[in-house]
């Protein structure tokens, strides 16, 4: 995000959420305040949203949902109701006599879920190349410019959704609803959480250069070319993204074991 933050959503909360108070419950009351077309648990659905995919409701951790409507100020009705949609986008998994729990971060899920990326941006890509209009492809263009400056000037990055994402944008593009529906409504949020948690902090630079040719195939719509280099993109984002797990539950058991034996 332009700091705030510079957004770089690379390899891939609403504006609302990026900008409002620390607490969570002035955050809910200054939403709902506003005039808007969002229901209560959709406001709540975006914090606890994003406390997952930022890690601050850890992975694997046990989700209470008395403790999250107190945590909020409301009622229990809209928080289990924001809970079932986190179930339908993966982020909350629930186990017989174990409850609602984070979903857990593993490297077995995280390879399937890269893989069915790879195949079905790689689609989005090559139709995006023959659909995109003038207008989609300017906004595309433009985003990647101030993507390319923020970085030139040592921003940080976050993994922004909507208008703000470079994939996102390249789905809408595409102008294929059942692509979009998979992508966006089912894979989207639990990609998001990966790419947040374990980003290697050198891929940024190398992820914007390889979106500025994948733009540019785009531009000479040249599917075929667009969809390869889509797929080169992803392949090398879940590299980097696999390593940094693995180093990240590597560290984490260490710490475990060191507290076991003190």
């Amino acid at each position: 995000m332009l700091k705030q933050e510079t957004i770089f959503p690379t390899d891939d909360t609403p504006s609302s959420v990026a900008h409002a108070a620390t607490s969570p419950t002035n955050k809910v009351k200054s939403l709902a305040s506003e005039k808007s077309s969002t229901t209560l648990a959709d406001q709540i659905l975006v914090q606890i949203q994003t406390s997952i995919i930022k890690g601050e409701l850890p992975a694997g951790s046990k989700i209470n949902e008395q403790a999250l409507a107190e945590k909020y100020g409301i009622s229990r009705g809209p928080t289990r109701e924001a809970l079932q949609t986190l179930e339908r986008q993966r982020l909350v998994v629930r186990a017989p006599h174990v409850g609602a729990r984070v979903a857990q971060l593993t490297v077995s899920e995280l390879n399937d879920l890269y893989q069915l990326r790879s195949v079905l941006e790689g689609m989005a890509c090559e139709l995006a190349a023959n659909r995109i209009t003038p207008e989609q492809l300017a906004k595309l263009e433009d985003l990647l410019a101030v993507q390319e400056t923020a970085l030139a000037n040592g921003d940080t990055y976050f993994q922004e959704e909507g208008d703000v994402d470079f994939h996102y944008q390249i789905i809408q593009a595409s102008g294929n609803k059942h692509l979009q529906e998979t992508l966006i409504g089912g894979l989207y949020h639990l990609l998001r959480m990966y790419r947040y948690q374990c980003t290697n902090k050198n891929r940024p630079v190398k992820a914007i250069a390889e979106h500025r040719r994948i733009v540019e195939a785009i531009a000479q719509r040249d599917g075929e070319l667009a969809s390869l280099l889509m797929r080169r993109h992803i392949e090398q984002g879940r590299k980097n993204t696999e390593l940094r797990l693995i180093e990240l539950q590597a560290n984490a058991a260490a710490k475990e074991t060191l507290a076991n034996i003190n």
